[in-house]
């Protein structure tokens, strides 16, 4: 970051969390639903399947303008883009690796649609929207923390101007 300040679109960020934040709102009342009754459901799996998607894409949108405006990276592939994040430091390595799968998960269900194994679909539904939230908190604290440094730096220069000046 050395300086330089990073034009970040804090307000593409927020609106691209809150995409995230009702997906999954909407996955988690699906996830009420007994697995069984689940799968049957066609439309309860349907709904599901697309909050995945509108939350993992929204993710991405996030994760390709960090990689462009900080990492400055342009990702090959959805996946990549994670890799990214998790290599500068933006979200841990750890986090980069789920959200990986994530990416591989929702090329899975945008690819073949028909493929996916509705069991599969309901297990992440109940064991592993966890990802995304701590994504979710990562972002805003890497995003804290930047806006912090970047305040600091700006009062350091202002304030280093007036030093000198005595009243008189």
């Amino acid at each position: 970051m050395g300086g330089k300040k990073l034009y970040i679109n804090h307000d593409l960020i927020r609106e691209k969390i809150t995409d995230i934040e009702k997906a999954l709102a909407l996955l988690d009342q699906i996830a009420l639903t007994p697995e069984q009754d689940f799968l049957e459901d066609q439309i309860l799996i349907s709904g599901a399947k697309y909050q995945f998607i509108l939350s993992i894409e929204a993710a991405q949108n996030i994760c390709n303008h960090l990689a462009a405006r900080v990492a400055r990276e342009a990702p090959d592939s959805y996946a990549d883009c994670f890799r990214i994040l998790g290599k500068s430091r933006i979200i841990s390595q750890e986090l980069a690796q789920k959200m990986v799968s994530m990416a591989k998960f929702r090329n899975l269900l945008v690819h073949q649609y028909g493929k996916v194994d509705d069991s599969i679909v309901y297990r992440i539904m109940k064991n592993d929207t966890g990802d995304l939230v701590r994504y979710i908190q990562e972002i805003k604290l890497f995003l804290k923390t930047v806006s912090e440094k970047e305040w600091k730096d700006g009062k350091e220069k202002t304030t280093g101007d007036s030093r000198g000046e005595k009243e008189g």
